[in-house]
């Protein structure tokens, strides 16, 4: 591998020795400076590498000051933090200053060029999806993989495209966001526009997972291996070999768990029960959760280990109020995945802006279930009217109602449409101050100023 890596650490054993592991795990371009006055001279001259290794306690010149510099001078640099104390307050402070990664001595060969092949892999990414694109130069190549993911958020889009420019390699991949934002979707169309797409895809809870059964589930067992009459049985990772596991809600495995998955992750291999025989998985993992766990990880109810090989790239899927301009789509995909017969009156203005201006704390998942709420109580294709939304809907009244024609020949009335006009009746009634228009709309300032331009309004 010819990616360039420069080392900065003022102790020069150590320099020497993650120099040598970082040569036998195949990275032939690797630079040592023990002096962190010439590293900084090296970018402000135009020198440039993929990935820095910076230790925090140097004399002279500090990793964090060092860090601003490499970053100003060389922000496509890879930039990961050595340290000797584990300390979430400096952590925090490294990654806001663009950091990609912190990493706390001593550390092993593992973690160390784990670590080092996702920088290399973010920055593949970030290179294509770098900030100066067009959205149109974005455009997903397997669109069959993504197509069960409804959205035209700008946001969404670019995880998107990010997550299928991932799938290209074995990297593990941590998917965060809160519950029913689509994780499992997400980590599917992974799995599909990858080279594994015709080998098993086996999602797994891992907070149904106990101890006693964990061995059996994942490494499997060999005939009679308890008691001597039992059947032999296949286990997942033997089920999923070449394809992809996805562990959702990682973070309730168990503590004493955590370690048997970090050896299949680390050395590619687990026994079997009723066998001491080591067997081989080549199995790309995916992950996924709803909690904190850099969090689990200060607290040392989460192992430091496994964490950083699960997380060698993270995506985050943002929850539904932060993306009201799918509220629509989805509208009327649930709509028509509920009702036997077409709902030619759709949904009624004012049931459509009820819906819009709701915040979703179950998101996506809420909002499907509001939907086929919606659909057994109208029954025989009648309009979607307010009356048939949950309570806690028709509670929230908007501050001004507007209406909207649906399109002709729609299932549904576009909601878009009527976001649209709503926005416009609360501009108009503020007299075009977008500040208390974006007030009343409980959107931000800039979120009003895009749908503003995209309406053709100044």
């Amino acid at each position: 591998m010819d990616n360039g890596i420069v080392l900065i650490d003022n102790e020069p054993l150590f320099l020497d020795s993650v120099r040598r592991r970082l040569i036998t795990y195949g990275f032939k371009n690797v630079r040592s400076e023990q002096d962190p006055n010439k590293a900084a001279t090296l970018f402000k001259e135009g020198r440039s590498f993929d990935v820095a290794l910076i230790d925090l306690n140097m004399p002279e010149i500090n990793g964090i000051e060092l860090l601003a510099l490499i970053k100003n001078t060389s922000p496509g640099t890879e930039c990961l933090m050595l340290t000797g104390t584990n300390d979430a307050r400096i952590a925090v402070e490294c990654i806001k200053k663009g950091a990609s990664d912190y990493l706390v001595k001593p550390i092993s060969g593992d973690t160390l060029g784990l670590a080092i092949k996702c920088a290399l892999e973010r920055k593949r990414v970030l290179d294509i999806l770098h900030p100066g694109k067009k959205m149109t130069s974005m455009a997903l190549t397997h669109i069959e993989a993504f197509r069960s993911i409804i959205t035209k958020s700008p946001k969404v889009l670019k995880i998107l495209k990010e997550a299928e420019l991932h799938a290209a390699s074995d990297i593990p991949v941590l998917i965060t966001g809160e519950s029913g934002t689509g994780k499992e979707l997400l980590a599917r169309a992974v799995h599909c526009a990858s080279s594994r797409a015709k080998f098993s895809f086996t999602p797994i809870n891992m907070a149904s997972i106990t101890g006693s059964l964990f061995d059996a589930e994942f490494f499997g067992c060999t005939r009679g291996a308890f008691t001597g009459a039992e059947k032999a049985r296949i286990g997942h990772l033997e089920q999923t070999n070449k394809g992809t596991l996805f562990l959702d809600e990682i973070g309730d495995l168990p503590l004493d768990l955590q370690g048997k998955l970090l050896r299949v992750l680390q050395e590619g291999e687990y026994l079997k029960l009723g066998t001491s025989k080591p067997q081989k998985t080549d199995v790309r993992f995916i992950s996924a959760t709803n909690a904190n766990l850099d969090r689990f990880k200060d607290k040392g109810i989460f192992r430091n280990d496994l964490y950083y090989r699960l997380k060698g790239v993270c995506l985050h899927l943002p929850p539904l109020r932060e993306r009201k301009e799918d509220i629509p789509l989805l509208a009327d995909k649930f709509l028509k995945e509920f009702s036997d017969i077409s709902f030619k009156e759709g949904i009624s203005e004012e049931a459509g802006i009820l819906l819009m201006n709701y915040d979703y704390p179950g998101n996506i998942r809420e909002l499907r279930s509001i939907i086929q709420l919606a659909v057994n109580l109208a029954q025989s294709g009648r309009q979607i009217s307010a009356d048939f939304l949950p309570s806690h809907l028709r509670k929230r009244k908007p501050v001004v109602r507007s209406y909207s024609q649906k399109k002709e020949g729609s299932s549904i009335a576009p909601l878009e449409e009527v976001e649209k006009a709503h926005v416009l009746k609360v501009y108009e009634q503020t007299g075009r101050i977008k500040t208390q228009t974006a007030k009343l709309l409980a959107i931000g300032l800039n979120t009003l100023r895009r749908k503003l331009n995209a309406y053709g309004v100044a």
